[in-house]
């Protein structure tokens, strides 16, 4: 129990347990002295009787800010024992039976018995389920960049050009140079023919930005466990039956 930390009724850190005090009557656990405050400087007092070990930590049955405000606690000399007087102030507080006049005294692990007083009355208590959410991580997302080749055809329009043979007849306006050079010869013309080809460049163009966001979906989830109560029922002795009945 000691160096381990105490949690209030709601599931909230009040913070580590450092001492035990023991009832020197019973030697049995009575007070837990808890370290709170900035770098645990102050000690604060919590009932032994209504902590309970959980695991790897204490539960102390009370509410947090409950628990710090208790009253501040003067230890006597050597820090093993709260003065009676002063132990009398936290019973008042936690609103609990005084089990004596003793000081309380040094560290174990057992959980005292509640001292009972008599009285008329019953206390009825039952458990009540806390439930609270944390936070873990579910999994990772990500972008991830990668090329595919992609087969792209274009259409466009390219010309040629090719020989046409046209023939003009003799007439008086061409006559002179269709006489010039000789009458019968041999000899040949050159046309020089061109054409169009399709040519292929690529170039990189920024077509869209792509990030990655997250969103907060909240859903219902139902949760439970069982939770005990106490019932109290009223027996009676029957003188005329010599029995006993429940109502």
């Amino acid at each position: 129990m000691l160096d381990h930390p105490l949690y209030d009724e709601r599931g909230s850190k009040v913070g580590d347990v450092k001492h035990v005090f023991l009832d020197d009557r019973t030697g049995r656990p009575e007070w837990l002295g808890v370290k709170t405050g900035m770098l645990g400087a102050k000690e604060t007092y919590v009932p032994a009787q209504r902590a309970e070990w959980v695991s790897d930590h204490v539960e102390a049955g009370y509410e947090k800010d409950f628990i710090k405000q208790a009253p501040d606690v003067d230890l006597e000399a050597g820090g093993q024992h709260i003065p009676s007087a002063e132990v009398q102030q936290l019973y008042r507080y936690y609103g609990i039976g005084s089990g004596g006049p003793e000081p309380a005294g040094a560290p174990t692990q057992e959980a005292p018995e509640r001292a009972h007083e008599p009285d008329d009355a019953m206390t009825r208590s039952e458990e009540k389920l806390h439930v609270g959410t944390e936070t873990r991580e579910s999994g990772r997302a990500r972008l991830r960049k990668y090329v595919v080749t992609e087969e792209q055809q274009v259409t466009v329009p390219v010309s040629h050009e090719e020989v046409r043979v046209e023939r003009e007849p003799i007439t008086d306006e061409n006559r002179d140079a269709a006489m010039r050079g000789e009458e019968i010869t041999e000899a040949e013309h050159e046309v020089v023919l061109h054409e169009e080809r399709p040519v292929v460049s690529k170039e990189t163009t920024p077509v869209e930005r792509v990030r990655a966001s997250k969103e907060t979906v909240t859903e219902q989830e139902t949760v439970g466990g069982q939770v005990r109560k106490e019932r109290i029922e009223m027996e009676e002795d029957d003188t005329s039956q010599r029995g006993r009945r429940k109502r």
